[in-house]
């Protein structure tokens, strides 16, 4: 296969050929230098209000950087980064319909601060949106960055966000459009997904630092138009299971490290024998584990850890905590049930660290004679933080 990857990724190196396996490699740093080098903007009229020029988080008011104003960048759609990606999408597409290919294209929308073009403006208005509830239970944990927004504030950042994810659907409809028109539609492979949700007001906050459902649930849709029967799959997975399928899907030499399982029986009309019945995540920052079943979600955090992300509460070192959201007659996570359900509390603490000892690089140096919970705190430090005391 020729393999190219465009846009946001993560990789915090410089990008060269033969990153990851990647022939071409332009993330974040290569990209935007593209683009400024590329695309010079039409005078934008004086008339349109726009967002600051420079994003600074946290550095501003939170209502400036999530843009609860709703405000475009001083683009056009034509001119701005995301239409840039998809274009570069575009033309490798056009330069190799005729050999295999793996293209990855990964778009920075609908991440804050929530950029679209300035024909976008107007898509939604914001008076419409709800605000979520916010319970009393949340008030210590609710982020200091975010206690000055206010009502319309709340709404603002909602409608920005929805303005920039219809920024999003555009250019990857630009993307597929391009497949239909080269005619390789029905031989490509696609898989359309996302790392992270977010929070838009749930439990008072505005981002994706934790384990509510908003932040944690993300969108899989795969197509392989000659073998996959249209349907949706309400089953749990996770991202693991993505390349576990990709492999199997193009016929592959299977991964020298898997920990996903296949999804191919789904997009065959079928189900897994053994599909997931829990799935497991992390926010190692604040050094916080969780396990969500079909009706429940368990979170574990050591409470020890200040974290630096930003997001300081009114009491950084709570100590540790769990919670259980019986997700039935709580699909808000409002109300912990832990103390009601120890058995629940345990089943998923050894489900937390059977994963932990399954798959963490650092798993032979376990210490030894701890409990379960101090077991679990052990995998739970950032791995570029300096060992515990």
């Amino acid at each position: 296969y020729r393999t190219a990857v465009f846009g946001k990724m993560h990789f915090n190196r410089p990008a060269e050929p033969g990153l990851h396996g990647f022939d071409v490699v332009m993330t974040e740093d290569e990209i935007t230098k593209a683009w400024t080098r590329d695309v010079k903007p039409r005078p934008f009229p004086a008339a349109i209000r726009t967002k600051p020029a420079q994003w600074q988080p946290f550095r501003d008011p939170a209502r400036i950087w999530l843009n609860a104003d709703k405000l475009p960048l001083a683009r056009f759609d034509e001119e701005a980064r995301g239409t840039y990606i998809a274009r570069q999408a575009i033309q490798y597409l056009e330069a190799n319909r005729e050999k295999p290919f793996a293209l990855w294209t990964s778009f920075q929308e609908p991440h804050s601060p929530f950029d679209f073009p300035a024909e976008d403006r107007d898509l939604f208005d914001a008076a419409r949106f709800s605000i979520p509830r916010v319970g009393p239970e949340d008030a210590w944990q609710i982020p200091k960055i975010f206690r000055d927004l206010d009502d319309d504030d709340k709404r603002g950042i909602a409608a920005a966000y929805y303005t920039s994810v219809a920024f999003l659907d555009r250019n990857v409809g630009r993307v597929l459009d391009a497949l239909r028109r080269l005619r390789l539609e029905q031989d490509t492979f696609v898989v359309y997904m996302a790392d992270h949700g977010y929070d838009l007001g749930q439990h008072g906050r505005f981002e994706k630092h934790c384990g509510y459902e908003p932040a944690l649930r993300v969108p899989l849709i795969i197509r392989d138009p000659r073998r996959s029967q249209p349907g949706v799959v309400r089953d749990l997975t996770e991202h693991i299971d993505v390349p576990a399928t990709i492999v199997d899907m193009m016929n592959l030499d299977p991964l020298p490290v898997t920990h996903g399982q296949t999804l191919r029986p789904y997009l065959e009309g079928l189900r897994p024998q053994h599909p997931r019945d829990h799935i497991f995540s992390e926010y190692l920052e604040n050094e916080e584990a969780y396990i969500k079943a079909a009706d429940w979600k368990y979170i574990l955090c050591s409470g020890k850890r200040a974290r630096k992300d930003g997001y300081e509460t009114d009491n950084p070192t709570p100590g540790r905590y769990r919670r259980l959201y019986d997700l039935r007659s709580d699909p808000g996570e409002f109300t912990d049930v832990a103390p009601k359900h120890p058995d629940l509390v345990s089943k998923f603490e050894s489900l937390m660290l059977d994963r932990f000892r399954a798959t963490h690089p650092d798993r032979e140096a376990e210490p030894q004679r701890l409990n379960r919970a101090e077991s679990i705190e052990y995998y739970l430090r950032p791995r570029d933080a300096p060992p515990s005391p």
